[in-house]
C-alpha cells in the first residue's frame, strides 16, 4: 500500500504533479508476487477513502459505545445521535421484532390472560371483590384460572363466569352431520340432541277437536257485547194534554210574546237578574238544547244517563224524563218540528227518541264513541243525520233504512263538532287534530281544509243568526271568529278573550239581534261581550262549576239559560 505523503501535496511544482505509471507499477509488483492476487495490471486506480465495512453484517448492528475514542467504522447519522440503549434482550423473537404493539416497542403477554383480566374486572365490578394476585395466582395463563378458582374457593366467592352451575341439559349430545356433501341428511348447527323426543302432528280429527277447544277458549276470554239498555219514560205532569187535545210539544199562545214569530227582537239587553232554576239532574249537565222556532221546552242531556224536557214558560216544571243510556250523555239535538230528538252517549250508542211519547224508535252505533250528532236541517233530507265519533270520522245515517249511507274520513283527531252552513248544502267540522274542514253534504272530501300551527283545539263551534259567521271557542282561552261564506278566512279583528276555557267545551251563543255573544267559562262564571267592539261587557258568578251551557233565548230579548257541572239549570233576566 502506498503512503498519502508519496502524491506529494498542491503546492508542488505542475511537473510534481504528474506520476509515472511505471513507476507506480514497479513499486507494486513485489507486492503483488508476495499475494498472488494481481496480474500485470494495465492500469491501477487509487481510492484515498478509509476503509467501509458493508452493511449488513454484524458490525453495524453492535450500538456505539459511548465511551469510546475511536471509530473503526463510518456510522450514519441515525446511529450517532441515537439514545443509549441497554444490554439486549436474549429473549426476543423476530416475531416482536416485526410488530408493535404499543408506542415504544413490543409487550409481551406475560402476567395475565385477556380473559383472567377481564373475568376479574368484571367481578369487581359486579361483586366488589377481585382476586388478590398474591394468594394462588402463579402468572402462567394456564394456572392463573386455576389459582383464581382456588382463591374464589378458599374465600366462598365466586367470579361472574362461575356463577352459573352446569345444568344436566347442558351434557346433551346432538345428532352430527356435518358432510357438505349429504344433501338430504346434512344437519349442522341444527341437529337435534339424541335423546330428543317428537311430537307427531295431530290427525285431522285432533285438529278439528284442538280448533273446537280454541274457539271455546277465544269466546270465553272476549268480552260479550253488552246489549242496549232497555229504554223507558217517565212523564212527571198530569195534564199531558190540554183542553183541546193538543200535547205539550205544542206553544202556548198566552206567554206575552209571539212565540211564532220568524223574526228577531228589535234590539236585545243584558240579562241582570236570576228567576228560576230547574233541578231534577243529580250529576253535571252537558247539553242543553231549545225546542225547534219556538224555545217554549228546553232539553238536557246529562251525565248522569238521563235526558229531561222542562217548561220554559207557566209553571216552568219537568214533563218527561228519558232514561235509554248506561253511560253519560255527550251531544242532543232536535230535528227541524222537535217531534225527535238524537241523543249521542258514552254507550257508544246514538238513539233515535220520539219526544212526544218518550219512545225510543231506532239505535245506532259503530262501535265507537259517537261526540256530536244533528239532523240534517234540509227539509228533504230530515231522515238523515251525522255523527262525529272518536275514531276521527264523520259517519252519515239513514234513519229509515238504518244504515250507514256515508263515511268522512279525513280529520286525523277525534271529531267534536258539526254545523251546517250555507243553506245546508256544507257543514264545518273541528276536530282534536287542530284544524277546521269544510265539507260538500255527501262528497267524502273535505273541500277546505284550515289548520295553523299557532290554532287550538275547537270544541264548540255556534254559526250566527245571520249565517254569516261562525264562532268558535279556542282552547287557548280566546274565541275566534271564521266567516261562513265561501272562502272561510280568520278573522283577525275579532278576537273575545278574558274568559278561561282551557280543557272545558263550554258553548257560545249570540242575542238574537247579534249584538252581543255571550260564553260560559271555568269557573262558573258567565261572560257577554259586545259583537261589534270585542268589548267585555259583563260577567257574573252563574255556577259553582263550570257553566258548560249558555243559550240566548230565541224570542225574548234580555232571558239566558245556563247549565253547569253542578246539575243545575238556571234562567237569567
Amino acid at each position: 500500500m502506498l503512503s498519502l505523503q508519496e502524491y506529494g501535496s498542491s503546492d508542488d511544482d505542475e511537473s510534481s504533479k504528474d506520476v509515472n505509471i511505471e513507476e507506480l507499477t514497479s513499486h507494486l509488483k513485489p507486492v503483488a508476487e508476495e499475494n498472488k492476487e494481481f496480474s500485470t495490471a494495465k492500469s491501477l486506480q487509487i481510492c484515498a477513502a478509509p476503509l467501509v465495512v458493508p452493511t449488513g453484517t454484524e458490525d453495524m448492528i453492535k450500538p456505539i459505545d459511548p465511551h469510546s475514542n475511536e471509530i473503526v467504522y463510518n456510522p450514519k447519522y441515525d446511529e450517532l445521535f441515537a439514545p443509549e440503549v441497554g444490554p439486549e434482550n436474549p429473549f426476543i423473537t423476530e416475531q416482536m421484532k416485526a410488530k408493535k404493539n404499543m408506542l415504544s416497542g413490543y409487550v409481551e403477554k406475560a402476567h395475565m390472560s385477556d380473559f383472567q383480566f377481564e373475568n376479574q374486572r368484571r367481578t369487581f365490578h359486579s361483586f366488589g371483590y377481585a382476586l388478590d394476585p398474591s394468594v394462588g395466582f402463579t402468572g402462567i395463563e394456564g394456572s392463573s384460572i386455576v389459582g383464581s378458582s382456588l382463591a374464589a374457593e378458599e374465600s366462598k366467592m365466586k367470579t361472574v363466569f362461575e356463577s352459573t352451575k352446569e345444568r344436566p341439559a347442558d351434557k346433551r349430545k346432538r345428532n352430527k352431520n356435518d358432510k357438505p356433501d349429504d344433501v338430504d341428511g346434512f344437519l349442522g348447527p341444527w341437529g337435534g340432541y339424541v335423546d330428543e323426543q317428537k311430537v307427531a302432528r295431530p290427525t285431522e280429527e285432533e285438529a278439528a277437536e284442538l280448533e273446537e277447544i280454541l274457539a271455546k277458549r277465544h269466546k270465553r276470554g272476549k268480552q260479550t257485547e253488552e246489549k242496549p239498555f232497555e229504554e223507558k219514560t217517565v212523564l212527571h205532569i198530569k195534564d199531558s194534554v190540554d183542553y183541546q187535545g193538543r200535547s205539550f210539544l205544542h206553544a202556548p199562545q198566552d206567554v206575552g210574546v209571539n212565540l211564532r214569530s220568524d223574526s228577531p227582537p228589535d234590539r236585545c239587553f243584558l240579562p241582570k237578574a236570576h228567576i228560576h232554576t230547574w233541578q231534577g239532574h243529580t250529576k253535571g249537565i252537558a247539553a242543553i238544547r231549545w225546542f225547534p222556532k219556538t224555545a217554549h221546552l228546553l232539553l238536557s242531556a246529562s251525565m248522569d244517563c238521563r235526558i229531561k224536557i222542562w217548561e220554559v214558560y207557566n209553571e216552568r216544571r219537568c214533563v218527561r224524563t228519558y232514561y235509554g243510556h248506561r253511560q253519560a250523555v255527550r251531544d242532543i239535538n232536535f230535528n227541524n218540528n222537535g217531534t225527535q230528538f238524537l241523543s249521542a252517549a258514552y254507550d257508544r250508542y246514538i238513539k233515535l227518541w220520539d219526544t212526544e211519547t218518550g219512545k225510543c224508535i231506532s239505535r245506532f252505533t259503530s262501535r265507537k264513541i259517537p261526540y256530536c250528532a244533528k239532523f240534517n236541517p234540509d227539509i228533504n233530507k230530515q231522515n238523515l243525520f251525522v255523527a262525529g265519533t272518536s275514531d276521527k270520522k264523520i259517519i252519515c245515517w239513514d234513519t229509515k233504512s238504518g244504515e250507514i249511507i256515508q263515511e268522512y274520513d279525513r280529520h286525523l283527531g277525534a271529531v267534536n263538532t258539526i254545523t251546517f252552513v250555507d243553506e245546508h248544502r256544507r257543514f264545518v267540522t273541528t276536530s282534536d287534530d287542530k284544524s277546521l274542514r269544510v265539507w260538500e253534504w255527501d262528497i267524502p272530501v273535505d273541500m277546505k281544509y284550515i289548520a295553523d300551527p299557532t290554532m287550538h283545539s275547537m270544541p264548540a263551534v255556534t254559526l250566527s243568526p245571520n249565517a254569516k259567521w261562525l264562532a268558535c271557542q279556542s282552547m287557548d282561552n280566546k274565541i275566534v271568529i271564521f266567516s261562513a261564506l265561501n272562502r272561510f278566512k280568520l278573522n283577525r279583528k275579532k278576537t273575545f278573550t278574558g274568559h278561561m276555557v282551557a280543557g272545558y267545551a263550554c258553548t257560545l251563543d249570540f242575542s238574537p239581534d247579534m249584538s252581543y255573544l255571550i260564553s260560559g267559562d271555568a269557573d262558573g262564571k258567565c261572560y257577554v261581550w259586545d259583537w261589534k267592539t270585542t268589548k267585555l261587557y259583563k260577567k257574573w258568578k252563574a255556577h259553582d262549576h263550570v257553566c258548560i251551557n249558555t243559550l240566548w233565548h230565541p224570542h225574548e230579548p234580555s232571558k239566558v239559560v245556563t247549565a253547569g257541572w253542578d246539575g243545575l239549570i238556571k234562567y237569567w233576566d
